[in-house]
């Protein structure tokens, strides 16, 4: 049995968020019984480098990719592709709101100056360059998912509040979810690199139309009441 808490899920840490808009044939498939949103041939495509710490309900690392979508004529967001390094988190999300979570090992280096990238499957490899800003890597048995290196900048005056709905397919039926947050903002520059044959690799083609960093954040993820807290673990 894998502990989890029940819903909803109160979150805190800090968040390095960029945007793409992405041609329609490289689209990540989404939550049977949604579509993508599409203006000009493209979509609205965000990856994330999350750090749940604080008063989290739990601690671990995040790494997001997710596709603005309708659902009927409601935009909502669904969450294609995600890992995490908590066991709890993966089972949590996958079974109170089918979010697909995966498993993977994570360097996230907010330290400036310092960068390191680690491997799997034919051992680790590290390495150090100068200069500041977050770096993150997210890696599994089957190799690197993706690298990136944020450089925040201009922090943007008070704490701003953002509530959307998140969209999965869980037990065969769209399954929504409401998020609300609050987080001081700051404009970013990212870089981003995944191997082209791996599940990210389109955020490597081009650079991202812009980019974020969400400090300190507060988010609330769920509805209340819904599903006790203890589950059998879902197979991977």
């Amino acid at each position: 049995m894998t502990r989890y808490p029940e819903e909803p899920w109160h979150l805190a840490g800090q968040m390095y968020l960029s945007l793409w808009l992405v041609p329609t044939r490289e689209l990540p498939r989404v939550a049977d019984g949604t579509r993508p949103v599409v203006v000009a041939g493209r979509g609205a495509v965000g990856a994330a480098w999350v750090v749940y710490e604080n008063d989290s309900v739990l601690h671990y690392n995040e790494l997001l990719r997710a596709v603005l979508v309708r659902d009927g004529r409601r935009p909502r967001v669904c969450i294609t592709d995600i890992w995490v390094d908590s066991a709890a988190s993966m089972t949590g999300g996958r079974e109170l709101w089918g979010i697909p979570k995966e498993l993977a090992d994570f360097d996230i280096d907010r330290t400036p100056g310092v960068r390191a990238r680690a491997g799997a499957g034919d051992g680790v490899r590290t390495g150090t360059a100068k200069g500041d800003g977050v770096r993150a890597s997210a890696a599994t048995d089957r190799g690197v998912l993706a690298d990136a290196v944020f450089e925040p900048g201009r922090r943007m005056p008070g704490r701003w509040p953002l509530t959307y709905r998140v969209t999965q397919t869980l037990d065969g039926a769209l399954k929504t979810s409401s998020v609300r947050s609050r987080s001081a903002l700051r404009t970013a520059r990212a870089r981003w690199t995944a191997q082209e044959e791996g599940p990210l690799g389109e955020l490597g083609r081009r650079p991202p139309l812009f980019s974020l960093a969400l400090d300190d954040f507060t988010l609330r993820f769920g509805d209340a009441g819904l599903t006790p807290s203890t589950r059998p673990a879902a197979a991977p």
